[in-house]
């Protein structure tokens, strides 16, 4: 098991991505694609595992919701840097959908984007394995004003300026 960002600090990563290959265990906090939990997800319920979801970057949430809405972390997918549909599933997973478990970044997940992961309800951040998670850290504090609502609930520069 490495090591990872959660709630703003490095952590041991305590859940484990399952190949689709491999057996699912009986326990244990595992991930597996969304296409393993459409195969699985019956027999999931009598065992006791505790099984997130990581969804492609195209996949609709909203539709997808009644699947995995019941999961305790979802998994979003950056496939490439300048791939930022992800950010959106996040922000709808966080604010439309009230999703409260842990959303995770994977993929090809670099310090640039991590402030904007936080604002958008990601709560724990896998970077990919040339990032040093020290660095990473640092991109919480990029900015110290954000311009635009978001998921995370502080108000923007315009709202503090209107109120005060």
């Amino acid at each position: 098991m490495g090591n990872i960002i959660r709630n703003r600090q490095i952590v041991a990563d305590d859940w484990t991505a399952l190949p689709d290959e491999a057996p699912l265990p009986s326990s244990g906090r595992i991930v597996v694609s969304l296409k393993r939990w459409r195969e699985v997800r019956d027999a999931a319920k009598t065992g006791d595992a505790s099984i997130g979801v990581r969804i492609p970057n195209t996949e609709d949430v909203i539709a997808l919701w009644p699947e995995i809405s019941d999961r305790p972390l979802i998994a979003v997918e950056f496939p490439a840097f300048g791939d930022g549909r992800a950010f959106s599933q996040a922000a709808l997973l966080r604010t439309r959908l009230g999703f409260k478990g842990e959303i995770r970044a994977v993929g090809d997940v670099m310090r640039d984007q991590i402030y904007y992961m936080d604002r958008c309800g990601i709560d724990a951040i896998v970077p990919r394995a040339d990032q040093d998670l020290q660095v990473c850290l640092t991109a919480f504090k990029d900015f110290a004003v954000p311009y635009q609502t978001a998921a995370d609930g502080q108000p923007p520069v315009w709202a503090r300026r209107r109120a005060g």
